[in-house]
């Protein structure tokens, strides 16, 4: 039997069976994508990006479409035949485009940007066009190289140390593009894991290396994202999750005193993740006493995850905030969050890539190669072996805008944060809960954390804007980033008027009934007009509801945020934190209680209006100080 195989989108028959002089002869006719067609659809495709991308303000920031939409818009079975490409796009725009979240959006603000240019876009095409897969330098050798290159770029603008650069003589580290922080942080702790068991080794060399693993501690703070908890249950070992200061940094006197407590109950500590710009409030942990501490106990990596933030240090007004970082051992950033490069692209450097290479080298004969003493082989340095032309849209990013100009961009996310921050602080029903160093603002509605829940939603849901929450310190906080390439004063101002009228109108629901006290008729009360579509708005705030018990069981246990999994709280209408409630409307109930102030002082006192949860504090506080309802 022959095989033939024939290119040709136009013939829609998949096969054709034949005898030709009493052999059996197949001709598969593959309907696929020719050079001809492929340069037609691509110059589609590429107006239909721009399009996309020019029209993004006229679109809803985030969809309005349930669990499940999908599935019963598509058929059960991948198709038989082939499909006419339009058919394909037609359904891009009826099936898919309605269930996308537009990051892209000059009206989103959640998380932390998608990094998103023309020239990254680009870079992957010819990335994907290569089709190279560049685990080892003969794989494909201008892969590794431009990677390597790149880096050493790179670090030298966010200003790391001389160690980190591989083209430094006599340096032993280097850098390499990894999927994401999560893959950043989990090889730096399986090398620091390693690196502590061969110490550990040194006295007991013939345990089993598993047998040391319950000794084993890494630390980071409660501010740290979960990746870092992740990696912990990835690598077997214990994690303490520790306190911040007000400023929500992680000190070095906090850290010192736990290590030297695990240390005096026989525990190693072996690693330490310190965070630049930290998920939830984008705080900064003290490298320069975190990093001393660390050099107190043997063998110690640190770790500093800058995924966000590091990004901003290539401006020289930044790199204070990177003080102490002569101490690391690793450190990461994220082109893909904060740089205008499409994920994934983190960068990572180290300071001895041997102390890494040693934790995940697998060297099996088919994969090595006659110079790999003299190149860098990158499947050495992560968990997956095949890797994609990465370097390529990070080159190209890098060359088209020029360091100063993803300077200007930086400095304008920042400057526009600042502007907000300032729009915030004029409004006295509302609070800036973070220090704005770069372009996220923490703020929240000065009332319960219920309030605030009820605000995001109702913002969230309208698909005006698009944000997400935070806790910090126990609080309930809105998360304000500016995520858009060219953001401007007026998607702030815009953003601003959205919230305030939302604000405004989730105030007024919250009435007091005016009414002459009649005492034949029940006493009134302080009464919430429901929200309309409260289970829908709730889901789109990324707010969990479960039972009280289900929620005192995951307040009992420390863990780490992500920005991605909703926050857990109650089913009633009682506060997240009900026993640090220390909110403005309880003021105003005590203000009753110990003043007998009327109502009207209160109210006007307290700047805002009363909320339903207080309701029969309040009406105990005015029975027993003979208020009546109309004051």
């Amino acid at each position: 039997s022959k095989l033939y195989v024939i290119s040709s989108y136009k013939l829609s028959e998949m096969a054709i069976e034949f005898s030709i002089s009493q052999l059996k002869t197949y001709v598969i006719l593959i309907q696929g994508m020719d050079t001809q067609e492929f340069r037609a659809r691509g110059k589609e495709m590429v107006d239909y990006i721009c399009d996309y991308m020019d029209g993004l303000s006229s679109r809803r920031v985030t969809p309005n479409v349930e669990p499940g939409y999908l599935r019963n818009m598509l058929p059960k079975e991948a198709p038989t035949h082939p499909e006419d490409w339009e058919t394909i796009m037609s359904d891009v725009d009826r099936k898919i485009m309605p269930g996308v979240a537009h990051w892209q959006h000059p009206r989103f603000h959640a998380y932390f940007p998608s990094g998103n240019s023309y020239p990254s876009i680009l870079g992957d095409m010819l990335s994907d066009a290569i089709g190279c897969i560049g685990f080892s330098w003969a794989a494909s050798p201008v892969c590794t190289e431009l990677e390597t290159i790149v880096l050493d770029w790179f670090g030298k603008a966010i200003g790391l140390p001389d160690e980190f650069i591989a083209s430094t003589p006599g340096s032993k580290g280097g850098g390499v593009i990894q999927s994401s922080a999560s893959e950043c942080i989990l090889v730096s702790m399986l090398a620091a894991r390693a690196q502590a068991i061969r110490n550990l080794k040194k006295e007991n060399p013939d345990m089993e290396d598993s047998a040391f693993l319950p000794r084993l501690v890494a630390y980071c703070s409660e501010e740290a994202h979960s990746c870092v908890e992740k990696a912990a249950m990835i690598s077997l070992v214990k994690l303490r999750i520790l306190e911040t200061d007000e400023k929500c940094s992680l000190r070095g006197e906090t850290l010192q005193q736990k290590m030297e407590d695990d240390v005096a109950q026989g525990l190693v500590p072996f690693f330490v993740s310190a965070t630049l710009g930290t998920t939830g409030s984008c705080s900064f942990d003290t490298l320069t006493e975190i990093g001393p501490v660390c050099r107190k106990f043997p063998a110690v990596w640190l770790h500093v995850d800058g995924a966000y933030a590091g990004n901003a240090m290539i401006c020289p007004e930044n790199k204070y905030l990177m003080a102490g970082i002569q101490y690391a051992d690793s450190f990461n950033t994220n082109p893909n969050k904060w740089l205008l490069v499409n994920f994934d692209c983190s960068t990572y450097w180290v300071r001895d890539r041997l102390r890494l290479t040693s934790a995940l080298i697998v060297d099996p004969l088919y994969l090595q190669h006659a110079n790999s003493d003299e190149a860098i082989d990158y499947r050495h340095w992560g968990v997956p072996l095949s890797r994609r032309f990465r370097a390529l849209k990070l080159w190209f990013v890098i060359r088209k805008y020029g360091i100063k100009g993803l300077q200007s961009y930086i400095r304008n996310h920042c400057r526009l944060a600042k502007s907000f921050e300032t729009l915030v602080k004029k409004d006295s029903r509302f609070e800036v809960v973070n220090d704005v160093r770069m372009g996220l603002v923490c703020f929240r509605l000065r009332g319960t954390d219920r309030l605030n829940q009820d605000l995001l939603a109702s913002i969230n849901g309208s698909g005006k804007l698009h944000m997400i929450p935070s806790l910090v310190k126990g609080r309930y906080i809105i998360r304000f980033c500016v995520v858009a390439e060219h953001a401007n004063e007026a998607d702030i101002d815009h953003a601003w008027e959205v919230i305030q009228e939302h604000t405004s109108d989730l105030l007024s629901l919250y009435t007091i009934e005016k009414i002459a006290p009649i005492p034949v008729k029940p006493t009134p009360e302080i009464t919430p007009k429901p929200p309309m579509q409260r289970k829908l708005t709730r889901r789109l705030s990324f707010t969990r509801s479960v039972s009280k018990e289900m929620y005192r069981r995951s307040m009992s246990r420390s863990s780490l945020h992500d920005g991605a999994t909703p926050i857990i709280v109650p089913e009633d209408e009682d506060n997240i934190n009900p026993e640090q409630e220390n909110t403005i409307f309880d003021t105003m109930a005590d203000w009753v209680e110990r003043n007998d102030l009327t109502l009207n002082e209160t109210k006007e006192k307290a700047g805002t209006t009363f909320t339903a949860h207080i309701k029969d504090r309040m009406n105990a506080a005015m029975t027993k100080n003979r208020i009546n309802h109309y004051e």
